[in-house]
Parts: C-alpha cells; sequence; structure tokens
C-alpha cells in the first residue's frame, strides 16, 4: 500500500514537470538555423544565407534568401523580399514588394505595400505610403497618409515627407520635403515641396504650392497653387509671397507699440529708450529736408490692391533723392517704402521751431503792447495838459 501511493505521488509530479516544460502542444516548430524563426504556409520558404529573421503568416518573407533581421507578420508580409535588411512589416501584405529596401517599417493592411528599393521609410496605418517604390526618408502615420507618394533615388521624387493624420498628403506623388499634420492635412498636394501644414484640414487644398507654412484648422484653406505663403488661423488667398494672421485686423488695443519687419523677414517694435541709443544731437536743420519732398495721391498696382482704393503718400525714388536715410531698401537694395515714423519726427522737429518763433513773436509783440500803451499813456497826459492850457483865464497887465 505504501509503494503504490509513492507510485501515485511520482506520477503526480512527472505529470506537473510535463506540463511546465511543454506549455503548448503541440511544442512550436519554427525554429530554424542562424537564429531564423517561421510559422506559416511557405513563411521563409527561399531562406539560404539570412540571419535572425522571423516570418509569421502565409507567405510571409517567402522570397527571401540572404536578408537579414527581418520580421513579417501577416499574410504576405515582405514577400517578395529578397536581400532586404532590418525591415519590418505587421500586417497582411505590408512591404509586400520589396526587394532589396532596407530600415522600412510599415505597420497596417497593406502599409508599403509597393516599396520595392525605398530605404528608411516609417508607415503606421492602412495604405500609408502604399504606392512607394524607392521613396526614402518618409514618414507616413495614419490611414492613408502618403498612400499616393510614389518616390525616386533622387532628391526632388518624393523623398523625406512626413504625413501625420488620417488622408494626410494622400495625393502627393513626387512631393518632398514636406510635413503636414492633421487629418487631410495637404489632402490635395501632389508635387508641392518643403511645405509645412499643421492642424486639421491645413492646407487641404494646394496642390503644386512650393515653401509654405500653414498652421491651425483649416488653414490656408484659399491656397492652391501659389507659393512661399505664411498663414497662421487664416484661410490666406492664392497669392505668392504674402503673410496671413487672423484675428488682427478688426481688433483694437489702446495701447501698445508698432510691430515693424525688416528686410530680411524679421519682427520687432519701434524702441525709443535712451538706453537704446548713442550720439544723440538735435535734430536742427536736418528737418528742413522736408520741405523738399513732394507729397502726391496715387493708387496701388492690380496685383496689390484690386479695389485700386485711393491713397495719399510719397515717393520712395523721390525721397532717396532727398534724403536717402528716409527710405527701406528691400533685399536687393532698391527702394522699397518710406519711414514715415523719421518723416513725422522730422515734422515735429518743425512744428516744434516755429512753435518757438511764434512764441519769440508773441513776446515781441507782448513788449511793443506795453510800449504802445505806455506811449497812448504818455500821450493822453500831454493832451490833457494841452486842453488844460487852453481853458485857463489871460491876463493882460496894463503899466499906466
Amino acid at each position: 500500500m505504501k509503494n503504490f501511493r509513492l507510485f501515485v505521488a511520482f506520477t503526480f509530479i512527472c505529470s506537473v514537470l510535463s506540463s511546465v516544460t511543454q506549455a503548448v502542444s503541440p511544442p512550436p516548430d519554427g525554429g530554424y538555423p542562424n537564429g531564423n524563426t517561421a510559422e506559416g504556409n511557405s513563411a521563409l520558404r527561399d531562406l539560404t544565407t539570412g540571419e535572425f529573421n522571423t516570418a509569421v503568416g502565409l507567405f510571409s518573407l517567402t522570397l527571401n534568401t540572404g536578408g537579414d533581421s527581418n520580421t513579417g507578420v501577416g499574410a504576405s508580409a515582405l514577400r517578395n523580399n529578397t536581400t532586404g535588411n532590418e525591415n519590418t512589416a505587421v500586417g497582411a501584405d505590408a512591404l509586400r514588394f520589396n526587394i532589396t529596401g532596407e530600415s522600412n517599417t510599415a505597420t497596417g493592411f497593406q502599409a508599403l505595400m509597393k516599396n520595392t528599393d525605398g530605404f528608411d521609410n516609417t508607415a503606421v496605418g492602412t495604405n500609408a505610403l502604399h504606392d512607394n517604390t524607392d521613396g526614402f526618408g518618409n514618414t507616413a502615420i495614419g490611414n492613408d497618409a502618403l498612400s499616393s507618394l510614389n518616390g525616386g533615388e533622387e532628391p526632388g521624387e518624393g523623398n523625406f515627407n512626413t504625413a501625420v493624420g488620417n488622408q494626410a498628403l494622400e495625393h502627393a506623388t513626387t512631393a518632398e520635403i514636406n510635413v503636414a499634420v492633421g487629418d487631410s492635412a495637404g489632402f490635395r498636394v501632389t508635387t508641392g515641396s518643403a511645405n509645412t501644414l499643421v492642424g486639421d484640414g491645413a492646407g487641404e487644398n494646394v496642390s503644386t504650392g512650393n515653401g509654405n507654412t500653414f498652421v491651425g484648422s483649416s488653414a490656408g484653406f484659399s491656397v492652391s497653387t501659389a507659393s512661399n505663403i505664411i498663414c497662421i488661423g487664416s484661410a490666406g488667398a492664392n497669392v505668392s509671397n504674402a503673410c496671413f494672421i487672423g484675428n488682427i485686423f478688426g481688433n483694437g488695443t489702446p495701447a501698445g507699440v508698432p510691430v515693424l519687419i525688416s528686410e530680411n523677414g524679421r519682427l520687432g517694435t519701434l524702441i525709443s529708450s535712451k538706453r537704446f541709443k548713442e550720439d544723440i544731437q538735435p535734430m536742427d536743420k536736418a528737418s528742413e529736408d522736408l520741405f523738399s519732398l513732394k507729397p502726391v495721391s496715387f493708387r496701388y498696382k492690380k496685383n496689390i490692391d484690386p479695389a485700386g482704393t485711393p491713397q495719399l503718400g510719397l515717393v520712395a525714388e523721390d525721397v532717396e533723392k532727398v534724403n536717402p536715410g528716409l527710405i527701406v531698401r528691400d533685399k536687393e537694395g532698391k527702394p522699397y517704402t518710406v519711414r514715415y515714423d523719421a518723416v513725422n519726427a522730422m515734422l515735429l522737429n518743425e512744428f516744434l521751431k516755429e512753435h518757438a518763433t511764434v512764441q519769440e513773436l508773441k513776446t515781441t509783440v507782448a513788449q511793443q503792447q506795453k510800449q504802445i500803451e505806455t506811449l497812448a499813456a504818455g500821450l493822453q497826459k500831454v493832451s490833457a495838459q494841452l486842453e488844460l492850457d487852453k481853458s485857463a483865464p489871460q491876463t493882460v497887465l496894463n503899466n499906466r
């Protein structure tokens, strides 16, 4: 009886040990030499010298021969890869047609599906970077993000794009160096490059414009083909080399300082404190250049002001002839605008000079008035004395 109990205990212990060493039944059978793992029909079927590859799914990494450190999870993931290295494909048909491309990451159904030789691409989302073949350095996160991109091996052919958001840069084909963050951001961009579009629907209608910067929901909505536009919280307009900022016009402020912009685009404010200045001298006669200026009436050209609003002001080229220090030049050194703040200071100086003259005249007039009053008083006394003398009786002496 005692032996029977020992036998039962021994059998139970063996059963427990057996369940620990074999957690699943049947045990995994996908381990192969050189650190390769394959599970699924035809997974890593043609492998020869490749190392540290993992293929899980029907036809995953089927044609891989010498590629190393690839991971394909999903039916036909990395199916056609032969010698490409360090690729990760998770999702059915992810990186399906990749052949020699390297260091790509595709997560999602048909992500980077058509990539063949492209490298350093990251696609997360269904159809993300779907059509890319040779493009490199692209990042697409979101369903259909950069799905139409068809990059090439040379710069200018669909490289270094970043799209984050569903349908972000969906129709980009050979565009490059674009950044689109937000659902449908840069949705219609085809060949436009170097655009930065941040916000849901930012730059949604841009197609071929280059170098645009849009920030805000639907920012730059009115821009399609123009280039070098900045839109912050504004729909903007299809006019190149322009800047649009929303919520400024119509919002007055009772205090503050004017904002200025330099010829290289730097924003700043007008400063006047003594601590910012040196070689301070009275303006004196320098303001007399004002008398040579020629104010005019005019209208801006149609491309600047289609409405043709009547304007009053000065012509920079005319002002330059009088005093070159009163104009601002553009990047090419040509007269661009007039420093009206300096003109206003000159006007003030002339006003003060005239005011001083008027004050002197007033003082002179006052002094003269006193003199006149004094003379008048003297004349009045003389006149009174004369009248008195006339009315006095005359006495005649008789010596007889």
